[in-house]
């Protein structure tokens, strides 16, 4: 037994199927565009010039300023970085990141006179001894971010943060 279908059904199908058809092809690229940043694979940064020569890294933490080329969704920008970079006890070169871990306010190397040779967070007086990790009893609950270093043709290049 077939069921037939009236001119009535068959327009409302048809005008139906016409309408969803445009409006998906308008959607589509609505939403594509919405979504894509998420569904782009992010560049991750890599190496950068830190702007130092091998020899003017000494054994008490400077602070540099650096410039990193970042992509967020469509958007190409120079992003302004800061690290303090020195030589540790064995002669390896650490580039350290100068923001807090309690509430990223940013940290001073000798900055208390009260405490000699380490990193102070003036916010909420939080300390870090010189190799980044917390002084215990201070607000920090983790060490400052460190980041990978290399040399290349005698220059300082400054990579992402190391992995704990």
């Amino acid at each position: 037994m077939s069921k037939k279908v009236s001119r009535r059904q068959f327009l409302t199908y048809t005008l139906g199927g016409t309408a969803g058809f445009f409006a998906s092809t308008m959607l589509f690229p609505m939403v594509r565009f919405a979504i894509d940043p998420v569904l782009k694979e992010g560049g991750g940064v890599g190496f950068v010039e830190a702007g130092l020569s091998e020899k003017d890294v000494t054994d008490t933490p400077q602070l540099i300023h650096y410039d990193v080329e970042a992509v967020d969704g469509w958007y190409e920008f120079i992003e302004k970085r800061t690290a303090y970079v020195f030589k540790n006890d064995k002669g390896k070169i650490v580039a350290l990141s100068p923001t807090c871990k309690h509430l990223g306010c940013t940290v001073n190397y000798n900055g208390n006179p009260k405490f000699k040779n380490e990193f102070f967070c003036p916010c909420h007086f939080g300390r870090y001894f010189k190799d980044g990790t917390n002084v215990p009893g201070t607000p920090p609950l983790k060490p400052l971010d460190e980041y990978e270093t290399k040399i290349e043709n005698g220059r300082l290049l400054i990579g992402p943060v190391v992995k704990a």
